[in-house]
């Protein structure tokens, strides 16, 4: 199937099942689904993104920004996985239960306002065994067009350019819950430090990259850097070390093995 082809499978799938929410984050799958979606079904598509401690302020920000470059309706929807012990005490399956707080509050607001259908990001590539969240997807019968029309995401990026969505190149992001270790309590204390250090990082110029929270006395930032961006560490260690302290951390630690995505 060429890749004008899974797009036209998308376009169909998304007219098939409107009116439809979809699960948007702003990251690179969610919001080449909405913009496909929005241009196979236009008003028919309400945008719904959620809002917690785990998603940074300048990623909600552009994810706003993004949706109405697109021009579809968004709406904010406050989620409240920070009030179940099972996320909290982050298992290695914390996702889990963060999609089923969201498609939860989405099956209510697909239900009251009248849309037929749920839809959210996951691509061809995306491996159940390994994405918890598909198992709460599956639960809720959420569907995923891009899967389902055989987009890998490679041509999920592809798509994304040629429509001129500023998130084609954009690397991987994902929650802030995700910088700490699992077994490690989620806090908002501890989320908002690395909210602040991936903040101050990210003003020197780099673009891929973690800072990992450790819990161990003292609390420590464990800054991982991509291999393509570690020469950019060259005479700023002092500088980097100073303000991610300045932002709260008692301890840095820079990993030498850097960051790989996975």
């Amino acid at each position: 199937m060429t890749l004008e082809e899974k797009i036209r499978k998308v376009e169909a799938i998304v007219r098939s099942r409107s009116p439809l929410v979809v699960a948007y984050s702003g990251g690179v799958d969610s919001t080449c689904l909405l913009a496909l979606a929005s241009r196979a079904a236009g008003g028919q598509v309400l945008a719904a993104i959620a809002d917690s401690p785990s998603l940074p302020r300048s990623a909600l920000r552009q994810a706003l920004e993004v949706a109405g470059q697109i021009g579809t309706r968004v709406e904010v929807v406050a989620t409240a996985e920070f009030e179940n012990e099972d996320y909290l005490a982050n298992p290695p399956n914390r996702c889990y239960f963060c999609k089923v707080e969201l498609f939860s509050r989405l099956e209510k607001i697909a239900r009251d306002r009248g849309y037929r259908t749920i839809a959210y990001g996951e691509n061809a590539d995306d491996r159940d065994d390994l994405r918890p969240g598909s198992r709460a997807a599956a639960e809720f019968q959420i569907l995923a067009p891009l899967k389902a029309a055989g987009l890998s995401k490679a041509e999920v990026r592809e798509i994304s350019r040629t429509l001129g969505l500023p998130t084609h190149d954009a690397p991987a992001q994902p929650c802030l819950s995700s910088r700490i270790p699992h077994g490690t309590r989620v806090t908002s204390d501890a989320l908002s430090l690395v909210e602040r250090g991936e903040e101050f990082v990210r003003s020197l110029g780099f673009k891929i990259f973690r800072v990992r929270f450790l819990e161990e006395p003292p609390i420590t930032a464990k800054l991982q850097i991509a291999p393509g961006e570690r020469n950019l560490l060259a005479g700023r260690t002092a500088a980097i070390e100073a303000g991610l302290k300045d932002a709260g951390f008692a301890s840095v630690v820079i990993d030498p093995d850097g960051y790989r995505s996975a």
